[in-house]
């Protein structure tokens, strides 16, 4: 159940019955040399919508571009400040929570998300702890869930593309954007094989120390179908995990 594709009506007739809904959330950036420009907004969407149709569960529309600042430098990246997208997020839980959703599964594309998702949570507690005595709020709940993290993909990117995976453009994450997306499919040569690993800073400080925007990995290894093998694992963890959220 997609939410920009379900009547208003039909909202009103699932609140009835749950209140919770997912929210994919990810990015708009690059992702090294035959890395879609989407990879973390895609990964987050599919996801989110096969994690929907396992637990029952309402889906939002994807929040698509978050916090990138870093990849500036790689043309077709797309970033907001982290002031605006806790503003972003703030307003979402607002304008959601005030038809009745109160709990709130953000399921994570992106690293550099979490921080500043994790803020927005801050801010939105806060501001449910200072409202004026005496009323009683409902009390809305928000969690952020990193689909990388799930014991599954853990497992498979470990046997599927050891000492290879890295942590920017890895080849788990190309692969389910290529299952999802098979006309998309891009070839290019790895100069590294695997991509050097390392800190950075600035948008320019991480283009001089990996020029074609990988750390630590090696999409090269990236295949359709290993994107399949991951989220026929992942989505069913992924789903317990939102039914767990919601019924605490």
């Amino acid at each position: 159940m997609q939410l920009h594709l379900s009547t208003w009506a039909e909202v009103e007739s699932y609140l009835k019955r749950s209140t919770g809904i997912i929210i994919p959330i990810g990015s708009t950036e690059q992702h090294g040399p035959n890395g879609l420009v989407g990879t973390d907004a895609i990964c987050a969407e599919v996801f989110a919508r096969e994690v929907g149709k396992h637990a029952d569960a309402m889906v939002a529309p994807t929040l698509s571009v978050g916090m990138a600042q870093h990849h500036l430098a790689f043309s077709g990246s797309m970033t907001l400040r982290p002031s605006t997208m806790i503003a972003v997020i703030r307003d979402w839980v607002a304008s959601l929570s005030r038809h009745g959703f109160d709990r709130f599964f953000f399921l994570n594309g992106h690293g550099g998300n979490i921080a500043t998702t994790t803020a927005a949570f801050s801010e939105i507690y806060a501001e449910a702890s200072l409202a004026q005595p005496g009323h009683n709020l409902p009390s809305v709940r928000c969690m952020i869930k990193n689909w990388w993290e799930a014991p599954s993909a853990r497992r498979l990117s470990n046997s599927l593309f050891p000492g290879e995976e890295g942590s920017h453009a890895t080849p788990s994450e190309v692969s389910v954007t290529f299952h999802a997306y098979p006309e998309a499919i891009k070839q290019a040569e790895m100069t590294p094989r695997v991509a050097p690993q390392g800190g950075f800073t600035d948008a320019a400080d991480y283009r001089g120390r990996f020029p074609d925007g990988r750390i630590g990995s090696n999409p090269a290894l990236a295949t359709a179908a290993h994107g399949k093998t991951i989220m026929d694992a992942v989505v069913p963890e992924l789903a317990e995990s939102y039914k767990a959220f919601v019924s605490a």
